[in-house]
C-alpha cells in the first residue's frame, strides 16, 4: 500500500467534444455495493462516489472496506480521471468512524477496523485522480465529524453547502480520544499548525463559515448548486494535463504517506493500546449514550 503508480491518461482529454451525442448515455456506467455508490462519465472521465450508508454514512468495517474497494476500481479504469465523494443520504456527509466499531470488541477486531481506516486514508490521499468532496447535509443533522472530515481533508478540494446548521472538524477529543499523527498532520497540510493545534486540543466542529474562513474548506456554495460546482471544479482541474497533477501531488503528499506506511502496524498496535482502555472505552459508552437519549 502507499503510493499507487501514477499513469498519465492522455486519451481522455477532449474526449466529450469528440462523441456523438447518441453515445453519451451509453457511456454512463453505474455500480455499487451495499453502502456506495458509484455513477461513472466517460465522456467526462468524471465519477460521482455517493455515501448510502443510512442514517448517518458512519464509517463503519464494512462501509471502509466497499469504499476502498470501490475507489480501487476507479482508480484502474483508464476512462475515469476524476471522481466526486458526495452523500446520497439527505441528512449528513458522514458522521465520522463508527463508533460501535471501537466499543466492548476484541484485540482483533480493532486490528482490523484499524486497518481498514488506514487503507482508506492510503488510497484516497495518494489517488491519482483528481478528488473533489461535496460536502452535502441537511439541517436536520449537518454534521461532519472526525471520519468524515478526514476523507474531506485527503481530498484535492473541498467545497461545502452554506448552511448555518452545518459544521465540520475533528472533534477526537471530545470523545476523550487522540487523532493519529497522520489525521493530524493531513490537518495541518490543509489549515496550519495553529488553527490545527486548537481545534484539535478542543476537539472542535466548525461553523461552515469558520471552516471557510481557517481554509477547511475552499468554497461554500448554496446547498442546491453544490453538485453543480463541484463538476465545475472538476473540469478546471481535468482541463491540465494529468502526469504534472499526479507528479506535484506525489511530491506533496509523498513524505506523509511514506511514514504511515513505514509505522503502520506499530500505529495499530497504539490504537489497540489506547481505545482498550477502560477509561476510553468508559468515554465511548457514555457517548454512545447521549446519542441514543439525543435521538429518543
Amino acid at each position: 500500500p502507499g503510493v499507487l503508480p501514477l499513469c498519465s491518461r492522455p486519451q481522455a482529454w477532449g474526449r466529450a467534444a469528440r462523441q456523438p451525442p447518441g453515445l453519451l448515455l451509453a457511456q454512463r456506467r453505474a455500480f455499487s455495493n451495499n453502502k456506495i455508490q458509484v455513477e461513472l462519465d466517460e465522456s467526462s472521465g468524471v465519477a460521482m462516489m455517493k455515501f448510502k450508508s443510512p442514517p448517518v454514512n458512519s464509517l463503519s468495517l464494512d462501509f471502509l472496506t466497499e469504499f476502498c474497494i470501490s475507489l480501487e476500481k476507479l482508480e484502474n479504469d483508464r476512462a475515469c480521471r476524476g471522481v466526486i465523494l458526495t452523500s446520497a443520504v439527505p441528512k449528513v456527509f458522514s458522521s465520522g468512524l463508527d463508533i460501535t466499531e471501537m466499543c466492548g470488541k476484541s484485540t482483533e477486531h480493532y486490528a482490523e477496523f484499524w486497518r481498514a481506516v488506514q487503507e482508506t486514508w492510503l488510497r484516497l490521499y495518494s489517488s491519482n485522480m483528481v478528488t473533489v468532496a461535496a460536502v452535502n447535509a441537511s439541517p436536520l443533522d449537518g454534521s461532519s465529524p472526525a471520519g468524515g472530515c478526514l476523507i474531506a481533508l485527503s481530498c484535492d478540494y473541498r467545497i461545502m453547502a452554506e448552511n448555518p446548521k452545518f459544521s465540520i472538524g475533528l472533534n477526537e477529543a471530545q470523545l476523550g480520544i487522540v487523532a493519529p499523527f497522520w489525521f493530524k498532520d493531513t490537518f495541518v497540510n490543509v489549515v496550519g499548525h495553529r488553527v490545527a493545534e486548537r481545534s484539535l486540543q478542543l476537539g472542535s466542529l466548525h461553523s461552515v463559515t469558520e471552516a471557510h474562513r481557517i481554509g477547511l474548506v475552499d468554497e461554500l456554495v448554496p446547498e442546491d448548486k453544490l453538485k453543480e460546482r463541484a463538476v465545475a471544479v472538476m473540469a478546471e482541474w481535468l482541463a491540465l494535463p494529468d502526469h504534472a497533477r499526479q507528479l506535484t501531488k506525489t511530491m506533496m503528499r509523498k513524505a506523509l504517506l511514506d511514514r504511515l506506511v513505514a509505522h503502520r502496524e506499530e500505529d495499530i498496535q497504539n490504537f489497540i493500546s489506547f481505545i482498550s482502555k477502560e477509561s476510553i472505552q468508559k468515554s465511548l459508552r457514555t457517548y454512545m449514550e447521549m446519542l441514543k437519549k439525543k435521538k429518543s
